[in-house]
């Protein structure tokens, strides 16, 4: 490879690396394997070793990506969170066992423990008490989420017995995959996007503003660092006894090794056994025992000397590729899905995989008929993930994405810097209008009792229901008839539908099924804007200025109440009774001197985040989520986000601290 060539590489594989980096880090949805993103990392250290002249400071080699959410307080780490060395065969990882052997002049022991597919968190105990639960973040730095972590059963908030006074715990938060499979159902039921795998899903959760929330997400934690400068003992065997007895999670699956072949013989058992385990592991990382040679040892710039990981490969298997079928969702998004010759794959038989959507079937030049490579991203959705392009043959056809809405025929539109094509048919497309009314009826939604997806399409089917304020006209005698119904059957669902007419505006309007308005978002439209009306009537502006709406929310928010049988909707539901305004929260104001003023408040504050906007509220104020033309004053406390500040400054808007609050509102 020339000069030339190689810089043109380089720089190649460092857009794609920072491109996934974020995908990974900030947005917990990664494209890409860990397996593939190593191997493109591997081949970049190897080409900037060649060629050094094109070093660069910013590049993904020289720096560990970051998870930081500006929605929590960042804290320092103590102790820097480095990740691991990772070897994908047992060459390199004989390699490293013989380089630990040179260096420590001896053959000490190793430690085999699994590597959890889950989220990192650092703990810290002081006195035996939780102190706080710290993201990994950067490895410098990350997001204090102890209120969140509070909430997980497998975590204990107090230690027994003899343990050191002051203590850092590192370990693995993660979701079994039956408690994954159960979220999932049930974000589908509500009309939400179900998570890629339980990785994805247990860092999703830890990223949610609501402890509450967090509380209902099945997570879970093993242990397996220890950090103090008064630990009691002096290999990592034995802290991991100690720790069980301290009431710390720690997973029973390890092993102390005194030879390479009980390494060896560790990682063959449970590259297979893995399956049988309730919860998903990517791995094995095998660390040096002996504590005092893991501080000779030492660390590289990014990783420790004395431990790597073991990872495994992902299961693949070739099939065939026999068809694609193209389904409509309730928001109109078409998603092509690959009809398979079956295939034994991670225990499971694989028949279909998604192919989500346009750009992914061209990347992959699919034909009918090829010979696929098929993977479970996480273990848990198949994909294909390659094709065997020398058994094709001239016969097979390549899969092309449809144009037509393959229900109603409509013609399909993708809009700029959108994957998904969409069927703009919302009034007349089958699948649309069902998904909707059983959007609508769910139990995060409206839970309509007596009411399923069966129900429905025979309901639609039957002409007695076109859109989900026909559920309000239904009477016992339309129902009762129907086939597998009845009387009584008829009269549980009427029943459930006045019911729901009690059901709090902030679920009516997740009800709806506005696109990107998840339950979350549409409490925190009913809570700042308080009516339907108001929301109906809001300026992009002023959608903006509501916590956790961004462009692109306000965007689709504007767009639905731009469709005149949207708003016809919303009128037919409020002639049935449903509620259209928030009901007051019945907080006390203390004084309105800071009425008709708005604040944005970013940073670490001697007092928490929440009880300074608690205080903006109670004298008048009001919260909002990001710098605008609108916004009056910027609270400013210690490490804070820059962007905000620069925003601020570019706007004129002015800028005060934290004393400087207290004295507007007498304090």
């Amino acid at each position: 490879m020339d000069k030339q060539s190689a810089e043109a590489a380089i720089k190649s594989l460092r857009d794609e690396l920072h491109h996934h980096n974020i995908l990974y880090y900030v947005k917990n949805s990664p494209e890409i394997s860990d397996y593939e993103y190593d191997q493109k990392m591997t081949e970049l250290i190897r080409l900037e070793a060649l060629y050094p002249e094109f070093y660069d400071s910013n590049s993904p080699s020289v720096r560990v990506g970051s998870d930081l959410s500006q929605e929590f307080k960042q804290v320092r780490h103590k102790y820097p969170m480095l990740s691991l060395g990772n070897s994908y065969s047992i060459g390199e990882l004989r390699d490293f066992v013989e380089r630990v052997y040179r260096l420590a002049g001896t053959r000490p022991a190793f430690v085999c423990e699994l590597k959890f597919d889950g989220t990192a968190i650092s703990l810290s105990y002081e006195n035996g008490l939780l102190a706080s639960g710290v993201t990994r973040g950067d490895g410098e730095v990350g997001d204090d989420i102890t209120q969140n972590i509070k909430t997980l059963r497998s975590i204990p908030l107090r230690l027994i017995g003899n343990y050191p006074a002051q203590l850092e715990v590192r370990g693995e938060i993660y979701m079994p995959r039956k408690g994954f499979e159960e979220l999932n159902r049930m974000r589908e039921e509500i009309g939400e996007q179900p998570f890629a795998n339980p990785r994805n899903a247990a860092a999703g959760s830890l990223k949610l503003q609501n402890s509450a929330q967090v509380a209902k997400r099945p997570l879970e934690c093993f242990l397996y660092q220890f950090i103090s400068d008064d630990l009691p003992y002096q290999t990592h065997a034995e802290l991991l006894k100690a720790a069980s007895e301290w009431g710390l999670r720690v997973s029973p699956h390890y092993v102390r090794c005194t030879s390479f072949e009980e390494i060896e013989a560790y990682i063959t058992h449970w590259d297979t056994e893995r399956r049988k385990l309730p919860f998903d592991i990517d791995g094995v990382v095998i660390k040096v025992d002996d504590m005092q040679l893991r501080e000779e040892l030492g660390f590289t710039a990014k990783s420790p000397r004395w431990a790597i990981a073991y990872k495994f490969k992902p299961e693949a298997a070739y099939t065939r590729l026999n068809s694609v079928d193209f389904q409509v969702g309730r928001t109109g998004v078409v998603t092509p899905v690959a009809n398979l010759d079956p295939v034994l794959l991670a225990g499971t038989t694989v028949k279909r995989a998604s192919l989500h959507n346009a750009d992914i079937i061209e990347s992959l030049d699919l034909h009918i008929g090829d010979m696929v490579s098929v993977e479970k991203g996480g273990e848990i959705i198949p994909k294909i993930t390659g094709v065997d392009k020398s058994k094709r043959t001239e016969e097979h056809e390549k899969v092309r994405f449809i144009t037509a809405c393959p229900e109603c025929g409509t013609p399909l539109v993708r809009e700029e810097g959108e994957a998904a094509h969409i069927c703009p048919n919302r009034a007349s497309c089958p699948p649309q209008i069902k998904g909707r009314i059983e959007h609508f009826i769910s139990r995060q939604a409206m839970d309509i009792s007596g009411l399923g997806s069966e129900t429905i399409a025979l309901l639609y089917d039957k002409g007695l229901i076109k859109n989900v304020a026909d559920l309000y006209r239904l009477k016992e005698s339309d129902i009762a008839p129907l086939e597998g119904l009845g009387e009584r059957s008829a009269a549980n669902i009427i029943s459930g539908i006045e019911a729901s007419k009690q059901i709090p505006f902030s679920r009516v309007l997740f009800a709806l099924g506005i696109r990107f308005v998840g339950e979350t978002v549409a409490k925190k439209l009913a809570s700042s804007l308080r009516s339907m009306d108001r929301i109906m009537n809001a300026s992009f502006e002023e959608l903006l200025a509501v916590d956790e709406i961004g462009q692109k929310i306000a965007a689709s928010i504007k767009a639905y109440f731009a469709d005149e049988a949207n708003v016809r909707l919303v009128e037919d539901l409020r002639f049935f009774g449903l509620k259209m305004e928030e009901v007051e929260s019945g907080n006390i104001a203390v004084s309105d001197t800071l009425n008709g003023l708005s604040f944005v408040v970013s940073g670490v504050f001697s007092i928490s985040r929440d009880e300074l906007k608690g205080l903006i509220e109670a004298h008048g104020g009001k919260n909002l989520s990001s710098v605008t033309g609108k916004t009056d004053y910027l609270v400013a406390g210690d490490n804070m986000g820059p962007a905000k500040l620069e925003k601020a400054q570019k706007l004129g808007v002015k800028i005060i601290s934290e004393q400087d609050f207290m004295k507007m509102i007498g304090k």
